[in-house]
């Protein structure tokens, strides 16, 4: 045991240069980088909600809806998530804001290990329910972006 602990521990001492490798850069590589989510206001596209369900604690009806990621962020943030992963995104229609919900942004290099299935083609929309009916997924992909929406049914 003590052999493969020491062979981990000098593999991992190669692949970084022979480099003392501290918290803080552990920490910079384990934190996606957020340089690509827009920073303020944008228009991620239209999506179709079938049932009704709820939005930061308002009931929103079914219908076609205009999602909008707002230059907000959710907090406070959970420990080792970057903030600007947590946004806000509003429900639009007909010019007036309908509802609004805290919105997952994932890097694409990552949503293999957030999301299980295939993602929604890229500038496309997938909303769906899942496992239990729990939660009605919208999931958007954009400008290499994964924006993951939960909300729960009404």
């Amino acid at each position: 045991m003590k052999r493969v602990l020491l062979m981990s521990v000098l593999a991992s001492g190669m692949a970084f240069g022979g480099a003392v490798v501290g918290p803080a850069a552990i920490e910079a590589r384990q934190t996606p980088a957020a340089s690509s989510v827009p920073a303020g206001q944008t228009s991620l596209g239209s999506v179709r909600i079938g049932r009704a369900v709820m939005a930061n604690g308002q009931r929103l009806p079914a219908g076609t809806y205009q999602v909008r990621l707002t230059g907000e962020t959710a907090g406070p943030p959970a420990k080792g998530q970057t903030p600007e992963l947590q946004r806000w995104v509003e429900f639009v229609q007909g010019g007036q804001v309908r509802g609004r919900e805290v919105v997952s942004v994932v890097p694409q290099a990552e949503i293999k290990d957030v999301a299980k299935g295939a993602a929604p083609a890229a500038g496309s929309a997938r909303v769906e329910m899942l496992k239990g009916d729990d939660y009605l997924r919208v999931w958007i992909h954009r400008g290499g972006n994964h924006y993951l929406i939960h909300l729960p049914p009404a």
